[in-house]
């Protein structure tokens, strides 16, 4: 579907006379800025398409996954609207025999609808820029979030210098309600599934904080309390996306994955102070009240194949999976989990996980100190150090959590020791 209509696209422009204007030099790059100009509007739809939430995507493709192709598909949109800008003004410039920084300068001073263009494509760098790893490990969450959020304003900048002045709509009805009808979708999914659903998600559950316990230094589990939890479609391992509606970060949300197995009687999730927000939230007080989203993550015990299960954590990124921990099935050596740690601070839920093993037939081994210190002289998870601590890993589905770097090595340690692909399943704390 998604390169059906990509083909239909660039047919409309074919029958629109786009092939011939191929005469020429000057036709032949101004038909090239046609042409990407189509193809990025169109991939920026796709994008609001991957991350409008729609439990539908999330459950085939899994949440990790669309975040991937979202990512890659900007920066296939971004070159794309770039190639339009480019193409197009070198197009003219050769057709009017005059500079490119002349008919630059015309252009916008001439056609204001070109000029709100720009400015959209303007937002569309910047959030692409801060989009690019090197840059994300220097944004807190929430400067991340806000430059985001400009993307939709882009999109609207961009839909409207489309239709007022793009070549393919002057005297084609069909080709108008053709891009209004991918509009409708796209946007019509984003308010479905990112406005409509989490207010009716709110209002039948009414969330609010019951408790906060400090688990370590600056990390604290929130307990959420409700109407009708028993009847949440949530299973361990999957996460919300929570709005505390008190302080200056309301507006912002931020994504928990719940740290307790459901039990129709409380939401559990557990933060780390790192960014603005999320240090905010572990000192919150009981009653505030919680506007969520979801459950999203296809990140669950139904993905299992074998009977046999390895979890291996890192850091905070225990939190989905001491719930699993809670929810797999139990039984002798059935589930192993590996926790690394840099220091025993940064151990949590450990008499928890102590008691969930014992009662559920699981073993628990901790990893604890840096990389290169006398407690800790070698990686455990390098391919050999792994493999020794799990010797039959081949016959377990390995689901993993924690920071990217860690993710990296964990996955391709896995890779190494020729885990198939099937059997490996990963949940990255990342944005």
């Amino acid at each position: 579907m998604l390169i059906g209509n990509a083909l239909l696209i660039v047919g409309m422009w074919v029958r629109h006379g786009g092939v011939e204007q191929l005469g020429s030099i000057s036709g032949m790059v101004t038909a090239a800025g046609q042409v990407t100009a189509l193809l990025g509007t169109y991939l920026a739809l796709v994008q609001l398409v991957l991350m409008s939430r729609s439990p539908w995507l999330d459950q085939v493709i899994g949440t990790d996954r669309l975040m991937v192709w979202h990512r890659w598909t900007g920066f296939a949109c971004l070159w794309l609207l770039l190639g339009h800008a480019v193409f197009s003004t070198v197009g003219w410039s050769l057709g009017d025999g005059s500079s490119v920084l002349d008919e630059t300068v015309s252009l916008l001073l001439t056609y204001p609808y070109v000029l709100m263009a720009t400015v959209g494509l303007g937002m569309f760098i910047a959030v692409a820029v801060s989009s690019v790893r090197a840059a994300r490990r220097r944004l807190s969450y929430e400067t991340w979030f806000g430059i985001h959020l400009y993307a939709y304003l882009a999109i609207a900048l961009a839909f409207l210098h489309e239709v007022l002045v793009g070549t393919d709509f002057i005297d084609d009805r069909l080709a108008v309600w053709y891009w209004v009808a991918l509009y409708v979708v796209a946007i019509g999914l984003l308010l479905t599934f990112r406005v409509g659903q989490p207010i009716v998600f709110s209002w039948r559950h009414r969330l609010r904080v019951a408790n906060v316990v400090q688990e370590a230094p600056g990390i604290a589990s929130i307990y959420l309390t409700g109407r009708r939890l028993d009847d949440l479609a949530v299973r361990a391992g999957q996460f919300f996306q929570f709005r505390f509606l008190s302080g200056g970060g309301w507006w912002r949300h931020h994504p928990y994955s719940i740290s307790a197995a459901p039990n129709g009687q409380f939401l559990r999730l557990t933060v780390k102070g790192v960014g603005d927000d999320s240090h905010w939230a572990t000192q919150l007080r009981p009653g505030v009240r919680v506007f969520a989203e979801g459950p999203y993550g296809a990140f669950t015990g139904a993905r299992i194949g074998r009977s046999k299960a390895l979890l291996i954590a890192g850091g905070i990124g225990i939190t989905p999976l001491r719930a699993m921990l809670e929810e797999l099935p139990p039984g002798p050596n059935a589930v192993t989990l590996l926790y690394r740690a840099s220091s025993w601070d940064g151990i949590v839920f450990r008499a928890e996980l102590e008691t969930l093993a014992q009662a559920r037939g699981a073993s628990i081994r901790y990893l604890v100190g840096r990389r290169g210190s006398p407690e800790m002289p070698f990686d455990p998870l390098q391919p050999g150090p792994l493999a020794q601590l799990v010797p039959d890993i081949l016959d377990r589905d390995v689901f993993f959590c924690g920071s990217d770097s860690f993710m990296d090595r964990v996955e391709s340690s896995l890779r190494s020791l020729k885990v198939p692909g099937a059997q490996i399943h990963a949940e990255r704390f990342s944005f």
